[in-house]
């Protein structure tokens, strides 16, 4: 079967894992030149890496973003470790999978390899049990708030504001650019925003860690003072907690200073909570873990009383924040959109301002659209068991 089933399958607990698939897709970004770019990056294309694992008659998928090697990490350390365990408890395996990556190293690859897996397993339960994954979930919403995200740094101004406009125009009330790769011509950057956005959606900015200290505080400043910026993500590096520490306590008082999109463990939520070092935290269910990474990372902020944002993924972000207490919004981010729109069938469009999961399908709600996948594929091959591509 495809995964499209509707009802229950095989109860999860009799069903042992009989095989894991990995696939990896890359596609080229849309930007000027075949190019973009943020505060510290410049790219020309967007790698996902999809994991299927199989049990029963039934198939969940998972992915994350980042070089290919991920999809061989799975492969070589993790397919082997999971085939043949229960399907019933996705945090039991998640636990196996830190223990077992721990030599091979658990931040940045391993982690990301892990999340893949990780998301897989728990749509994969919730196919198995016939339910939307939200409902899977110990979810305290039935919706999650986005923002607009995109604005990169070599955009001309009209394709800028454009795309912020078009946001906004769809009823997103909040809309990011990337900024400090040139801080000299972010002023005019930002002015075109605001004259074309108008005065009520908010605007965010990312410096994706460009700034140093006293740099970053001084446009802090002006972005609030002169454009009303209520969000700084990463002004300084993430791993500049000291700098970021001093961003929250000498920033303006409506200016939030987030970060957290490249914590991989635990305790690199607990880091940035501790002090605390950021205003707002943020996860990404694609690096953190996956959905069992995005449930510690939910709890740690809501006992340290900070509100948790979703960086991008948005077609499993929108089911694995529901389960966050003090949800704040989920960064609606304009490659993984594009790219989740290639590849899936069911994605999630925003209706006023908010994604709201789908729960008439089971899982995730998504179905590879392999014909189209395959003209982007860089890792795997087609197979042709059940719920799995035919061979063309």
């Amino acid at each position: 079967m495809s995964g499209a089933e509707t009802g229950a399958g095989p109860d999860p607990v009799a069903c042992r894992i009989d095989a894991v698939d990995v696939h990896a897709f890359e596609v080229p970004t849309d930007g000027p030149d075949g190019k973009e770019q943020d505060g510290t990056l410049e790219w020309d294309s967007t790698t996902m890496v999809l994991v299927q694992v199989h049990a029963g008659d039934r198939s969940g998928l998972g992915y994350t973003y980042g070089d290919v090697s991920v999809a061989s990490f799975v492969d070589s350390e993790l397919a082997p470790l999971i085939t043949g365990q229960s399907a019933a408890a996705p945090s039991a395996l998640w636990e196996l999978m830190g223990r077992r990556i721990r030599n091979a190293g658990r931040p940045g690859v391993g982690a990301m390899a892990v999340s893949a897996v990780d998301v897989a397993l728990w749509d994969l339960k919730a196919r198995l049990l016939g339910l939307p994954l939200v409902r899977l979930l110990p979810a305290y919403h039935d919706r999650v708030p986005v923002y607009g995200s995109g604005g990169f740094t070599n955009y001309s101004l009209d394709r800028l504001t454009d795309q912020l406009t078009g946001w906004v125009e769809q009823g997103i009330p909040r809309v990011k650019l990337k900024t400090s790769r040139d801080p000299q011509g972010d002023p005019r950057r930002l002015t075109a925003v605001r004259k074309a956005v108008g005065d009520e959606p908010e605007i965010f900015t990312d410096a994706n860690g460009a700034l140093g200290r006293k740099q970053a505080l001084y446009w802090a400043r002006r972005f609030h003072e002169d454009w009303d910026v209520r969000w700084f993500e990463e002004p300084v590096s993430s791993a500049d907690l000291e700098g970021l520490r001093l961003l929250c306590e000498r920033g303006p008082a409506r200016l939030e200073i987030a970060a957290g999109e490249y914590a991989y463990t635990t305790r690199d939520f607990v880091n940035l909570v501790e002090g605390p070092a950021v205003d707002c935290l943020q996860a990404d269910v694609t690096r953190c873990g996956g959905i069992t990474g995005v449930l510690e990372a939910g709890g740690l902020a809501a006992a340290h009383h900070l509100d948790l944002s979703a960086h991008c993924a948005p077609a499993v972000s929108a089911h694995a924040f529901c389960a966050v207490r003090r949800l704040r919004h989920l960064e609606y981010f304009h490659d993984h959109v594009r790219f989740e729109r290639l590849l899936f069938d069911g994605t999630l469009s925003p209706d006023g301002g908010v994604l709201r999961p789908d729960t008439s399908r089971p899982g995730l709600g998504l179905e590879v659209k392999w014909p189209d996948a395959e003209r982007y594929r860089v890792y795997g091959t087609p197979t042709a068991r059940p719920g799995r591509p035919k061979e063309s």
